[in-house]
C-alpha cells in the first residue's frame, strides 16, 4: 500500500512513517517547499514536495492508496492572539481543503483518508462521559475541530473512506505535551492545575501509532474515533502519579487565576478544560490498548 503522510516531521507523523515502512508500506512524506528544497529519495519511497496553500503536489504522490493528514500548527506554541488563531485554523482547515483539491485530480483517488482532530471538539464538560456520539462544544477549539473534520469528510465525495481521529493528550518521552508537563516536577516545583478536579483524557504514543494503523487497515472504520486511554484521570491524580514516577513532590499547585493571567484563553481550553472521554468506538472494535494504565504508561515512557 502506498500512503501519503502530511505532518510527517511531527511527533506522531515521524513515528507512523517509521512504523509503516517497517511493515512494508510505501510511505511518501508530503513536505513543504521550505523544508524540502528538493525531493529526497530513499529505498522506502520518495518524499514529495507540496504546497499546502496552492495544493500543488509532486507527481510521485500519484497512485496513492491512502492519505494520513496530520498537518497543523501546535495549539500550545504561543498565546492565542487573533493572528495565532488564524494560523491554527489555516494550518488545519485550509491545508486539508488544499490537500483534497489535489487528491481530486488523481485517477483513481486514494481509497481512505485518516485525518487528525482532537478531543477539544467536545469543549469543557465537567464530569460528563463523552463518546463519539456526544455533541460538540462551543469554544474556539470546538469550532476549529468541527470545521477541520467537516473539511476532511468532503473526501467522501471522492469515494474515500474517512476517519477523523480525535486525539487526547499524547504522552511521549521527548516531544509533545509530557516533557512540558514534567519539567516543573523535575525541578521539584510541580503540582496540580487549578483545583485539579478536571478530567484529563490521555493516550500513550505507542497506542496512537497502533490505532492509526488500525484506521488505515480496517475497512469498516469510518467517521470520528476517540484516541484516548479507557482510563481518564482527574488532573490531581495525573500530577500525583507523575510526581510518584519521577520521585518528586507535587506540592506546588498552579492557581487557575495565575494560569489565565499568563496564558489567557489558552489556559481554560488546554490546561483547565474537563474532558472525560470514552474510546467507545475502539472498545466496540475490540482494540486492546498497549498502555491502558497511566502509571504503567508513565513508567514505560519516563523511567
Amino acid at each position: 500500500m502506498k500512503v501519503l503522510v502530511t505532518g510527517s516531521t511531527g511527533l506522531v507523523g515521524s513515528l507512523l512513517a517509521r512504523e509503516l515502512r517497517g511493515a512494508g508500506y510505501t510511505v511518501c512524506r508530503l513536505l513543504r517547499p521550505a523544508s524540502s528544497p528538493g525531493i529526497r529519495r530513499s529505498p522506502e519511497g520518495p518524499d514529495v514536495c507540496w504546497d499546502p496553500i496552492t495544493g500543488e503536489l509532486g507527481a510521485a504522490a500519484v497512485g496513492a492508496d491512502a492519505v494520513v493528514n496530520l498537518a497543523g500548527a501546535s495549539v500550545a506554541d504561543g498565546r492565542w492572539t487573533s493572528e495565532r488563531k488564524q494560523l491554527l485554523r489555516s494550518s488545519r482547515v485550509d491545508t486539508t481543503r488544499a490537500l483534497l483539491q489535489a487528491l481530486a485530480k488523481f485517477d483513481p483517488p486514494p481509497r481512505v483518508l485518516v485525518s487528525a482532530s482532537g478531543i477539544g471538539y467536545y469543549g469543557s464538560r465537567g464530569d460528563e462521559t463523552l463518546d463519539e456520539q456526544s455533541s460538540a462544544g462551543d469554544d474556539f477549539l470546538s469550532d476549529l475541530a468541527k470545521d477541520w473534520e467537516a473539511e476532511a469528510l468532503k473526501a467522501e465525495v471522492l469515494g474515500a473512506r474517512v476517519v477523523c481521529l480525535r486525539f487526547g493528550v499524547i504522552l511521549a518521552k521527548d516531544r509533545g505535551a509530557l516533557p512540558k508537563i514534567a519539567r516543573p516536577f523535575r525541578y521539584g516545583v510541580g503540582g496540580r492545575l487549578g483545583s485539579g478536579r478536571h478530567w484529563m483524557s490521555w493516550v500513550a504514543i505507542e497506542d496512537v501509532v497502533a490505532i492509526l494503523r488500525l484506521a488505515l487497515e480496517n475497512k469498516t472504520v469510518r467517521g470520528p474515533l476517540n484516541v484516548v486511554s479507557p482510563q481518564p484521570v482527574r488532573n490531581a491524580d495525573f500530577t500525583s502519579c507523575l510526581a510518584r514516577v519521577l520521585h518528586r513532590p507535587a506540592w506546588f499547585p498552579a492557581p487557575a487565576f495565575a494560569l489565565r493571567m499568563v496564558l489567557g484563553e489558552m489556559a481554560d481550553a488546554l490546561l483547565l478544560a474537563s474532558q472525560r472521554v470514552e474510546p467507545a468506538y475502539l472498545k466496540n472494535l475490540g482494540y486492546r490498548f498497549l498502555q491502558p494504565d497511566l502509571e504503567t504508561a508513565l513508567r514505560a515512557i519516563l523511567v
